[in-house]
């Protein structure tokens, strides 16, 4: 008589991690601090454009040419993208799943709403699909040239900026995706604070203030440049 065996096998550690809450919180709070990273580079970089289409097209070009003769032309580029469409996939496949695991802990909807909950609390999920979307938009405009208006130029982001934001569409989609990404870092990052076992009565305040001025440094810097493009003093 055969004797039977086992062949199951113990998960991953690192399988285990991602399986529960605490692990799915974590990728979101690392993941969503990786963009928040990046976009205060970015919004820096933005601000250049104020300086004169010189200045910004060499920029654009020096991000291009970042880590040579080391890194071949654009390799840091193109690094720099892997890295955020891992985060962003990371980041949004952990909140659909810990949306998605929540609803299921409590099917029925709740009699009483809480009160005190913030508005970027309740519209962190909206904010993220909004982000989601203006992000296939922001990249099919002014890194690929699909859908951009005023006929796309390759190596002149400057007039390419200029053409986006010259259109009351490209403005709209463009300052409501910045209003969004307010509400959600705000928001966010004290929340990935809390995750990451950062927050405590006494850092509450103080985080939340950081979370408050980087929200609006960010909308503001932003939606600086449409505006200046729509009031002339980018043209």
């Amino acid at each position: 008589m055969a004797l039977a065996t086992r062949t199951d096998r113990r998960p991953s550690f690192a399988r285990t991690v991602w399986d529960s809450s605490v692990g799915k919180k974590t990728v979101m709070a690392v993941s969503g601090l990786i963009m928040l990273l990046y976009l205060v580079v970015h919004m820096i970089g933005n601000l250049k454009i104020f300086f004169g289409a010189g200045e910004f097209n060499h920029y654009a070009h020096w991000l291009r040419t970042v880590g040579e003769p080391f890194m071949h032309y654009e390799w840091t580029l193109w690094l720099i993208r892997v890295v955020l469409v891992v985060a962003v996939v990371a980041h949004a496949t952990s909140a659909y799943q810990l949306s998605r695991r929540d609803i299921r802990a409590r099917p029925s909807k709740y009699v009483h709403k809480k009160a005190r909950a913030s508005y970027a609390t309740r519209t962190m999920r909206w904010g993220g699909i909004i982000l989601g979307l203006f992000i296939v938009w922001h990249l099919l405009d002014l890194t690929t040239g699909t859908v951009h208006s005023g006929g796309f130029q390759e190596g002149h982001p400057y007039q390419n900026v200029v053409d986006t934001f010259s259109t009351w569409y490209g403005n709209v989609i463009y300052i409501v995706a910045m209003l969004a990404l307010g509400l959600h870092v705000r928001h966010g990052f004290w929340s990935a604070a809390q995750t990451l076992g950062v927050g405590s009565r006494t850092r509450d305040r103080a985080l939340k203030a950081v979370a408050n001025v980087l929200a609006l440094l960010l909308t503001a810097g932003f939606i600086a440049v449409p505006v200046g493009v729509m009031t002339g003093v980018v043209s």
